[in-house]
């Protein structure tokens, strides 16, 4: 018995895998050199049933933390924290009745820390106001209030999750908050809309 998220699975087969991404460049004699490695997000492989009265429901509910990129945990023989489903395959045969046979596909999530701090808040010179004493006063109208949302940012937030939340494109997000994709300050104010 293993668990993803909410969800009980009966797991056969686990797998994972680590990889790293090598660069690199052809010489005119011997092998290639290589001047850069980076690190792979790890992935995991599932295989087994979903068996339950509510088996529909539970892959319904499987396909729709894919489908959001819900960060969620997996438990079984091995276990996987921050990781998102990539990937699922459902078989539907007769020899499962309350069921079906499943293939799923895991990566891991890594979080940054950001390195974004507040300033302190900047104060005004004393200065003696101008006043209007002898002008002839103008009646101001008031601008009209702006419509713009605004989403204080969580861990976890992206320019992805918020353009799903939302409905405000990822270049739209990009454009009004001037933050690049992997420095969005936690707790700090994103117009969304």
């Amino acid at each position: 018995m293993a668990k993803l998220g909410d969800v009980s699975l009966h797991i056969e087969k686990e797998s994972e895998s680590h990889k790293v991404e090598a660069t690199m460049y052809a010489v005119e004699k011997g092998e290639p050199f290589t001047d850069h490695v980076a690190k792979r997000p790890s992935e995991f492989s599932l295989s087994g049933y979903i068996l339950s009265d509510n088996w529909e429901g539970d892959f319904k509910q499987l396909i729709t933390m894919m489908e959001k990129g819900e960060i969620t945990r997996y438990v079984g023989k091995m276990v996987a924290q921050d990781v998102i489903i990539t990937d699922i395959q459902g078989e539907h045969g007769s020899e499962v009745k309350n069921g079906a046979s499943l293939r799923i596909s895991l990566r891991r999530i890594r979080f940054t820390q950001t390195a974004w701090i507040k300033s302190p808040p900047k104060t005004k010179p004393n200065v003696k106001p101008v006043t209007n004493s002898g002008k002839k006063m103008t009646v101001q109208k008031t601008p009209p209030k702006s419509s713009a949302v605004y989403h204080i940012i969580k861990k976890g937030d992206t320019y992805w999750g918020l353009s799903k939340k939302y409905g405000s494109s990822i270049q739209q997000l990009r454009s009004w908050n001037k933050w690049s994709d992997r420095s969005i300050p936690i707790g700090g104010k994103a117009r969304v809309k």
